[in-house]
């Protein structure tokens, strides 16, 4: 049984909590533990949206530097594999993901953050990638996903200082999605992740790997993508559910088949 990330299915929507307390710091067996909740809950036909949620307190302020830090170049050559890929895992999940970031989400716990579709934070969430302060750089995507996601100028002065980003600033570069009070985090990401999960779901999976995979190809690649995409979903139930309810002016009821 994991010991650090647990899962949790309700109405369509999985949480992926972490539980390492007091900080969440991202040990090695917890990355393996996030690796397989990742996989868990993406290979589950009965979920429909996911939530990855460190508690009311905080997200995850990082990475374990007490196991770090007796690390030699070979013993860390081999971790950063098994962390990025813990990561990665976390970021291929098909469905839409929402990471309920409270208190701190600092080096590798932002890194987990930008791993997911869409973040919603606390009033007081910190984010950050503090790690050139340690004398190293990000090594779990934070030099990758952070600029894709907020530029790379931005990018390059938040990892270049390690300074921590408040909860407005998060919001008002892209890096956040939404800003609640504290107490509203978790139940937040919830009403979005039920409405995602009440959805067509082929169809947002379908929209996520359009979106992915076209950022990282040239645009004309990206267009075909999505065209195919786009196509493939005639054939689904939901878009015919979709489409009556429209002319017929009612609700949609999708299935998700």
């Amino acid at each position: 049984m994991p010991e650090f990330v647990s899962v949790e299915v309700d109405e369509g929507v999985a949480t992926i909590g972490l539980r390492r307390p007091p900080m969440n710091a991202l040990s090695l067996q917890m990355q393996r533990e996030i690796s397989d909740a990742a996989r868990e809950v993406g290979g589950r036909p009965d979920v429909g949206a996911v939530v990855v949620y460190g508690g009311p307190k905080v997200f995850a302020a990082g990475a374990d530097i007490k196991e770090m830090s007796g690390m030699t170049y070979q013993d860390m050559l081999r971790a950063s594999s098994g962390l990025q890929d813990a990561f990665t895992a976390v970021a291929r999940i098909p469905q839409p993901t929402i990471a309920a970031v409270t208190g701190y989400a600092l080096g590798g716990g932002c890194e987990l953050a930008l791993c997911c579709d869409l973040r919603i934070a606390a009033t007081d969430a910190r984010l950050g990638q503090p790690e050139i302060l340690l004398g190293i750089i990000p090594g779990a995507g934070g030099t990758q996903r952070l600029p894709r996601l907020v530029g790379v100028s931005r990018a390059k002065e938040l990892v270049f200082t390690g300074r921590h980003v408040d909860a407005e600033e998060a919001l008002a570069i892209g890096l956040v999605n939404r800003v609640v009070p504290a107490d509203e985090v978790y139940g937040s990401a919830m009403e979005l992740a039920g409405r995602l999960a009440a959805g067509p779901g082929l169809a947002l999976r379908a929209a996520k790997e359009a979106i992915e995979r076209g950022l990282d190809t040239d645009l004309a690649t990206g267009l075909d993508i999505e065209r195919v995409r786009f196509a493939s979903l005639f054939a689904t139930d939901d878009q015919k559910i979709g489409m009556s309810a429209f002319v017929e002016k009612r609700p949609a009821e999708f299935t998700g088949n």
